[in-house]
This record gives C-alpha cells, structure tokens and sequence, in this order.
C-alpha cells in the first residue's frame, strides 16, 4: 500500500472513530424516555392482601418467627391469626436459603410473606424480594436519603433500581392479574421503621419520600436509643412526633400489637414471636386442662 493510500485509510478511520465517539457522547441515561413494554391496560390491581388491607386502613398484623424451621413458619402462616408474616434477619442467624425454604414450604398459606432485613442494601432487599416477599420491613431509617435507597432498591425501573433477576418468586406469582412484574411496584408493601434520635429528627423528611407504606414506631428501641420509657413525656414526644409525620404523608402508623387496644389510629401491628407464642399456648394448655 502506498503512502496516499496509507493516509488516505487512516483519514478514513479517524472519521469513523470521531463518529462513534460523538455518538457515545450523545447518549445520556437521564434523558431516556422509558418504553412501554411493562405498560397495562387500565387499572393495576391489588392481588396482595396485605397491599389492600393497608390502602382500606384495616388492621395489618403480622406474626412474627425467628425460627429458621419451617415448619414453625408454615403453622404461623396457616393459622388464620396473621396477615402476613415478619420473619426475622436482623436480629436472628437466619440465612437466605433458611428464609426461602420457609416461603417454599407452604406457598399457598393465607399469611402474606414478609420478611424484616437489616439494613438498606440492594444485596439484603434483592435476596428478599426475589424469595418471594412481599411485605418488606426495613429498620433505624435515619434519613430522607436512607429511605430513598430502601425505595430504589425496591421498585423496578423506571421508579427504582430493583434487577429483574430470577428466583422462586416467579413460582409464586406466575399467575397474578397483569403479571409480577407489571404490577409489583403497586403491590409490594413497604414498612420503615423509625427507631433512632436521628430518624425522629428527620422523620418529616423520611415521611415525604414517594414509596412507603407506612413508619413503623419501634417501641424497644426508641426507648433504647432514647433513655426514657413508654409513658415518660420525652419518650411519647418521640412518639408524637412520628405519628404526626406519618399522619400528614397519608402513611399507615406501625406499632406492637400491645398497642392495638391502647393507642388510637395505628392500623398495623407486629405480634409476638413463635417461640413466645409456643410459651405461652403451652401455659394455656395446661390451665385449662385444670380440674375446675
């Protein structure tokens, strides 16, 4: 090849290579307008039970189970005295594969799946969700920037960052009106918790982020974190002040379930957990088998 021709193939590529260089230049992933391939006609609808108990403002409660047996999970779920249930990953060894064979074993149980993780990660929430919850508690939220990561990593594009990897979900909802994926972000039930000074000072904030459900007063550890207890003014300020933000976001208020009968305008509940429930139906038991 001769000089000119040499000069005049390498012309040639530097333009093309401009080229290709302009076009990755031009492309911005904030200003993509999303297709419509997830799109539905009319009106998505609330297949979760849970999801619809919220919306109407019925009572949403929950048991709870620590154990990682599941058959444990499947009499809690089968018992008829819970909406969902809250197994345990922050303050339990549970694993991942110990929460998925609890969902796995009773698929059909009335009680919603549901799980409290530890903290607001894609890895802790992906694992979750793609076991099959569908009612996600996520704990000490202490910022209106910390609730957004719960919400990103939870709804699917183009509202969140949710992957649309496999698992066992896809077992589970196969058969849901419009399809898990169309309809999830509509369907999933998100809980923060507030349980620190710094998610009560920030609850204002927290409380306006588009995606929640609802706050979740954690009873145990705002007296924890705080000093005081339940009946002391510091500690129901504290209290006050949660309820009155999430009150005003049109946010469900989450409490124990001791707090049912005793407190106003709480619509969801956390019940006592398995272990606590064998103790003490195994006391009834041998009360009521009792000459009278």
């Amino acid at each position: 090849m001769n000089i000119l021709a040499k000069s005049a193939l390498a012309g040639l590529m530097a333009v093309t290579m401009a080229g290709a260089a302009t076009a990755q230049s031009d492309f911005v992933a904030a200003d993509w307008v999303y297709g419509p391939a997830n799109d539905l006609d009319g009106e998505v609808e609330i297949w979760n039970t849970a999801k619809q108990k919220i919306l109407s403002g019925e009572h949403l409660i929950g048991g709870t189970v620590r154990s990682p047996d599941a058959r444990i999970y499947c009499s809690m779920a089968n018992s008829g005295a819970w909406d969902f249930i809250w197994v345990e990953m922050q303050h339990d060894q549970n694993s991942w594969a110990d929460l998925a064979q609890m969902y796995r074993e009773c698929p059909d149980a009335a009680a919603v799946p549901g799980v409290r993780i530890a903290e607001t990660t894609e890895r802790e929430i992906q694992h979750a969700l793609d076991a099959g919850a569908m009612v996600l508690v996520v704990p000490t939220i202490d910022s209106a920037e910390e609730a957004r990561e719960a919400v990103k990593w939870t709804m699917f594009p183009p509202f969140g960052r949710h992957s649309a990897g496999g698992g066992q979900f896809g077992n589970f909802y196969a058969d849901v009106p419009g399809g898990y994926r169309a309809t999830f972000n509509d369907n999933i039930v998100l809980i923060l918790m507030i349980e620190t000074l710094e998610g009560v000072e920030e609850v204002e904030e927290i409380a306006k982020v588009e995606g929640i459900d609802a706050l979740f007063i954690a009873s145990g550890d705002l007296g924890n974190f705080s000093g005081y207890k339940q009946g002391d003014p510091e500690y129901e300020a504290l209290v006050d002040r949660i309820f009155a933000a999430a009150e005003a976001n049109g946010l469900a208020v989450c409490g124990p379930l001791g707090w049912r009968n005793t407190r106003e305008g709480y619509s969801c509940f956390q019940g006592p957990a398995d272990l606590s429930l064998v103790a003490s139906a195994s006391r009834a038991a041998r009360e009521d088998s009792e000459p009278k």
